[in-house]
């Protein structure tokens, strides 16, 4: 079957941003090739993404509640938004992706929602987790959302749950590299 090439030629891009997109590519290293191949010699590349799931401890006190009241394939789409990688692999990619000056800093920024019932609403109902809700009415919806939150909320450090408000830190890898 002919598959059509890449729009974009060869050389046509100074900068290349990529965030929080590598991780939802079947072929990461192929991706990054690509990114490679569209810029420009002495161009550059700039993208984040999500680390370990574990290490953002609200997204992983989710899927494991989750997976505890839905079903274990229910975590499947949130834990797709994260890297089961380490920050060298990371790097190790972009390298191999022909990139030779490539920096890739670990990040951690607090995230904050005004509860973990908010926290989990927003997560259902405004992302394509909702989908997992779909078959539910209101009040089923309403009902699940909240045992979900509770669990949640039992799962975290209690110093995340100060004065009634969710907050956590949220773990990112952040390139920075170029072309020669």
């Amino acid at each position: 079957m002919y598959q059509r090439p890449c729009a974009y030629l060869s050389g046509s891009f100074d900068v290349v941003l990529c965030q929080l997109g590598l991780q939802f590519f079947p072929d990461r290293p192929r991706a990054l090739k690509e990114m490679a191949r569209v810029l420009r010699p002495s161009g550059r590349l700039g993208l984040s993404v999500y680390s370990a799931i574990e290490h953002t401890p609200a997204a992983h006190a989710f899927v494991q509640a989750l997976d505890k009241f839905l079903g274990a394939e229910s975590s499947r789409t949130k834990r797709a938004e994260h890297l089961s990688c380490g920050a060298a692999e990371v790097g190790t990619w972009v390298r191999q992706a022909g990139f030779d000056r490539v920096d890739v800093e670990t990040v951690s920024k607090q995230i904050s929602f005004p509860s973990t019932l908010d926290y989990v609403r927003f997560q259902l109902t405004a992302t394509p987790m909702a989908a997992l809700l779909k078959k539910e009415d209101d009040i089923g919806r309403e009902s699940k959302i909240a045992a979900i939150a509770d669990d949640v909320a039992a799962r975290l450090d209690s110093a995340m749950l100060a004065n009634g408000r969710l907050t956590f830190p949220q773990e990112s890898f952040v390139v920075a590299a170029s072309l020669r």
